[in-house]
């Protein structure tokens, strides 16, 4: 695993850190006191405004720090937003360090915790059943041509009507009417569940979790099996069986320490507008009739606080990334050996372009490797293979290696009318192009061919040691007087 890594993603020299031996944050306020008080939590004026304002404070201070509204909009629920928009903060709620971020997630997904069913829990202090429900919540409108607000962090938890197994995921969910929502499904494992509902002229119970740690997020976006629980591998994560609590108006169970519950169904035989919104890729996705989910009942901590998580923001990016980096990198290993480390880029939304780092074997491997990350996940759509010495967590390095070891006519793989995102709006209807890119060396090439330029003793030295700030000013009034 490689350690350097551009400043949206990378863990900078003096990072906070927890260290390797100590233990996981499990819960969402653990996690705002320990960015507090390392300096990365930020509290805004009282009545921010929740249309646009709220998400335009939050983006400036993007990746640098979380933020804290006090009373947006006039609520007395108070908004959090950016809380894993770096990635050396998701190793940080791990309790590793960054190397090990990727081993860590994979080692949980393969070996889920059960949950620990609870009979009370703070996430229902309060129990709401008004006909208004929605709005004693403060949800943001986030980008400018969004249909209106959005719940963008409430992970979506679903049970299968035929195995009665539980599936966790984070959908965009539209504020269509007091307690109304417009949800986009994504053709997985929710949308399979309610499909399954809908053939038996039946709704389909969802809770709705907003508010929640770290590591519970990240377990939603896990690429996982059918009928595997992701709250199982959020207890994995956490290194302890998660306790969970059984909803008001379903048999659903919740993560018992979240901050905001909404219990509801999503209706059969019901199709409403939804959309636009703006997504990762950095454009909007489209207005279309889709899903509609009918809220029963809101439960809160007396306290509760709100999480929103801005449309195409580094949160929005990391959160999606790091899971399916494990995924790929663990499905690449299994035939690949050589694979050392994989990192979808920033550039690349965190979703479309792979870089892989690869101890060469032989000749025509790195095209087999390409090949197997397009296989690995349909979003992928351009993947680069570098040799050992090259920091795919820096971008820099990995342009370097196509500029000098890549050869179009040689190196150059392009897959045609292959499956795609339908979110990315060069492809039609997700119908598109994946191109991969052989940036390693020959391996009959001569030694000094390919080795990078190297100064002995660049690896040892001490700023602090070696420069004297304190001599500065008098060679620059020597200098200024020559």
């Amino acid at each position: 695993m490689t350690s350097k890594a551009p400043p949206s993603s990378a863990t900078p020299a003096d990072a906070p850190s927890r260290g390797a031996n100590r233990q996981p944050f499990t819960t969402l306020r653990d996690w705002l006191a320990h960015l507090a008080s390392t300096g990365r939590l930020a509290v805004t004026r009282p009545d921010v405004g929740l249309a646009h304002e709220l998400a335009a404070i939050a983006k400036v201070l993007d990746g640098q720090k979380a933020t804290l509204f006090p009373k947006p909009g006039g609520h007395a629920v108070p908004v959090v937003s950016g809380l894993v928009s770096a990635r050396h903060w998701i190793a940080e709620a791990m309790g590793v360090d960054h190397a090990d971020m990727l081993p860590r997630f994979e080692h949980a997904a393969a070996n889920p915790l059960p949950c620990t069913q609870v009979t009370s829990a703070p996430c229902q202090d309060v129990v709401e059943t008004a006909p208004d429900l929605l709005r004693d919540l403060p949800i943001p409108t986030h980008n400018e041509h969004d249909s209106g607000p959005y719940i963008t962090a409430g992970l979506i938890i679903s049970k299968s009507p035929r195995t009665g197994r539980q599936n966790v995921a984070i959908v965009r969910l539209q504020v269509s009417g007091p307690r109304k929502l417009g949800a986009l499904l994504l053709p997985r494992h929710t949308n399979l569940f309610f499909d399954m509902a809908e053939a038996e002229g039946k709704a389909l119970p969802v809770a709705i979790v907003v508010g929640i740690d770290p590591l519970t997020l990240l377990a939603s976006q896990a690429i996982a099996p059918l009928d595997q629980d992701e709250l199982e591998i959020a207890g994995a994560l956490q290194g302890r069986s998660l306790p969970v609590v059984k909803c008001r108006t379903s048999d659903i169970v919740v993560p018992a320490e979240a901050e905001i519950v909404l219990e509801g169904r999503i209706m059969p035989k019901v199709r409403e507008p939804e959309g636009p919104f703006g997504e990762f890729p950095q454009y909007y996705g489209d207005r279309a009739d889709r899903h509609v989910i009918e809220i029963d009942a809101l439960t809160k901590r007396k306290d509760a606080i709100y999480h929103t998580i801005g449309g195409g923001g580094l949160e929005h990016l990391v959160l999606g990334g790091i899971p399916r980096e494990a995924t790929l990198l663990a499905h690449l290993k299994r035939t690949f050996p050589g694979v050392r480390d994989v990192h979808l880029s920033h550039g690349g939304v965190c979703r479309y372009h792979l870089y892989v780092k690869l101890a060469k074997r032989s000749e025509g491997e790195a095209k087999n490797v390409m090949m197997g990350a397009f296989a690995g996940h349909y979003d992928v759509k351009q993947v680069i293979v570098v040799d050992e010495d090259v920091d795919i967590h820096d971008p820099a390095q990995v342009e370097w290696a196509v500029a000098t070891r890549f050869q179009a006519d040689r190196d150059l793989l392009v897959v045609t009318e292959s499956q795609g995102s339908k979110l990315d709006p060069s492809t039609r209807d997700g119908v598109g192009a994946k191109m991969g890119l052989d940036a390693t060396r020959p391996l009959a090439a001569p030694e000094m061919k390919f080795k990078k330029i190297h100064v002995p003793g660049e690896d040892a030295v001490d700023v602090a040691r070696d420069v004297d700030d304190a001599a500065l000013p008098e060679w620059a009034r020597k200098l200024g007087a020559g």
